[in-house]
């Protein structure tokens, strides 16, 4: 049961991730391709998080507090970016 959840989340994740990164390639505008790159942070949280769970381990709990705040400050940064250049 362990195995196959493993794999579900493994299918899942990479599917999310593969459909980002599409989207950061085709995306129109700059904002399209700022929340592609969010959502391609969240779901490389979301797999070293399911990892973590899965192995039953906290030592990547650093890891993860970078990345989310890595997401937060990037996207943030990058859209007062895109106000500044539209004004």
């Amino acid at each position: 049961m362990n195995t196959v959840l493993a794999v579900l989340v493994t299918v899942l994740l990479s599917g999310t991730a593969l459909l980002a990164l599409a989207r950061m390639y085709r995306g129109p505008s700059l904002l399209d391709r700022v929340i592609a790159a969010d959502m391609l942070l969240a779901t490389m949280v979301a797999a070293v998080g399911a990892e973590a769970a899965v192995n039953r381990h906290a030592s990547t709990l650093p890891v993860l507090v970078v990345l989310s705040l890595l997401g937060f400050i990037g996207s943030v940064a990058l859209v007062r970016f895109a106000v500044r250049e539209e004004a």
